[in-house]
């Protein structure tokens, strides 16, 4: 019996020393260039609102959380957005000339499949 698993374990050898000295062929790279980031536009002081409303549906902070608040932060007329995982809080600061808590609400149901994160009640 031993001798037979030396020999599968020299037979093993062989063939990954065998196959494995073929060459890789050269990866071509090609230089990214760099995307600008959309800058923000200021909002007048009169025009700011905030709202928070619950997000149900998040599973980890690093995924869910942030790129809700990713998806959020990139709206237009949207100042600044926060998502707290642990409290399962969107708070949303936004010009509302240019959206409100509705469309908001809409942005976070769509975000992933459009059936993960659902938003109950907002608390405004």
């Amino acid at each position: 019996m031993k001798f037979l698993k030396i020999i599968a374990a020299v037979a093993l050898t062989s063939t990954l020393l065998i196959s494995c000295k073929k060459e890789i062929p050269a990866i071509k790279t090609v230089e990214a260039t760099p995307i600008a980031p959309k800058a923000k536009q200021q909002i007048a002081v009169q025009n700011l609102q905030t709202a928070s409303f619950t997000v149900e549906g998040m599973t980890c902070a690093m995924g869910c959380a942030k790129t809700i608040e990713g998806e959020l932060s990139n709206l237009d007329g949207v100042q600044k957005a926060t998502v707290d995982f642990d409290k399962k809080l969107a708070t949303v600061t936004f010009d509302k000339t240019i959206q409100n808590q509705e469309s908001l609400i809409k942005v976070v149901q769509a975000t992933g499949d459009g059936k993960t994160y659902t938003v109950p009640t907002p608390k405004s």
